[in-house]
């Protein structure tokens, strides 16, 4: 219990950090975020100061007290109240959020899970061959394509599979219009395939450097010499014994990662135009949509803050030590 409550009050302390500096920095950034509203919605160089006002309170910025700015904006929070869009003018900025979000959950979750299993296996496989062939193809490769960007890959793969092959549509998330059909879920999973092999291109390397590095240790510790010793059949000497206790810090990884993979899923997505958070922060970019772009930054930060919390948690039933550490 001490362990979990140490957690949830990190998980808070830095969940209230998040907040107040979502709210802090577009108050630092120079000119107006009021009168490039309203110069953008009239198309007219002149601003009327009236309409300067009204966009200004309903942003938050109408109080001059920052403090009590603060308490509005955590009230307007805490109610769902995100603002309003101008790039989607006039829908709530959590409505347009809500219907690109799970795009994105699906196709991050997704790459990011089976990400997990490829990376660790071919790790653990790496590092059990220690100096083979394998094991220097796997590390050379994966330090190349670790390097590359992902713009690169996509446009690759798009080239490739959509315009040469044609084997896969090239942009959008469906073109079938009639959910909830076979049909529909078929071309929903035939436009998503590309920006997920983008993303599983590079999402993996992390897991296979880490599991083989940490892999590699593990089989020279004592306990791991004493079992080979022993006669243990070299399967469950691998994965009973190397593999569970250098699979600890990956998992504590598999959370941190997302983050990364949240960030390069912005400008997948922008290339393939697929309607997830990445491409809706490119419109909220140009339009310099300030509401709309708060909404992702924050929804990104508790996304990638709940998952490590999560991890957090049932770390210590995957490591007994956790638990007798904190004590």
């Amino acid at each position: 219990m001490v362990y979990y409550a140490r957690k949830t009050g990190y998980f808070l302390l830095t969940l209230w950090a998040a907040i107040t500096l979502n709210f802090i920095i577009p108050r630092l950034q120079p000119g107006d975020p009021a009168e490039i509203m309203v110069t953008q919605l009239t198309g007219r160089g002149e601003v009327d100061p009236a309409q300067v006002a009204a966009i200004r309170t309903m942003l938050g910025y109408g109080d001059d007290n920052v403090f009590v700015a603060y308490w509005q904006y955590l009230q307007q929070l805490f109610a769902g109240d995100l603002g309003i869009s101008f790039t989607y003018f006039p829908a709530p900025v959590i409505e347009v959020l809500g219907k690109a979000l799970p795009w994105t959950l699906v196709l991050v979750g997704l790459t990011q899970i089976l990400s997990f299993f490829v990376g660790t296996l071919l790790g653990a496989v790496a590092a059990w061959r220690r100096n083979s062939r394998f094991d220097t193809t796997i590390s050379v490769g994966s330090t190349f394509v670790g390097n590359l960007q992902s713009v690169w890959i996509a446009l690759i793969i798009v080239f490739l599979f959509a315009y040469t092959l044609g084997w896969f549509p090239a942009t959008g998330g469906y073109g079938y219009t009639n959910p909830g059909t076979p049909e529909h879920i078929a071309d929903v999973v035939a436009h998503g395939f590309l920006p997920a092999l983008t993303l599983m291109v590079t999402a993996p390397i992390g897991f296979i450097l880490s599991m083989r590095n940490t892999m590699v240790q593990v089989l020279g510790e004592d306990y791991i010499r004493l079992a080979s010793a022993a006669g243990l059949r070299e399967r469950t000497l691998a994965l009973g014994y190397a593999a569970r206790n250098a699979l600890l810090p990956v998992i504590t990884g598999f959370a941190l990662s997302l983050g990364v993979l949240m960030g390069g899923s912005i400008l997948i997505e922008t290339v393939f135009d697929y309607p997830g958070m990445g491409r809706l922060m490119g419109e909220a970019t140009s339009n310099r949509d300030f509401p709309l772009m708060q909404a992702i930054l924050l929804a990104t930060i508790v996304i990638v803050l709940t998952a490590n919390f999560i991890v957090d948690l049932i770390y210590p039933l995957i490591d007994p030590r956790a638990r007798r550490a904190s004590v």
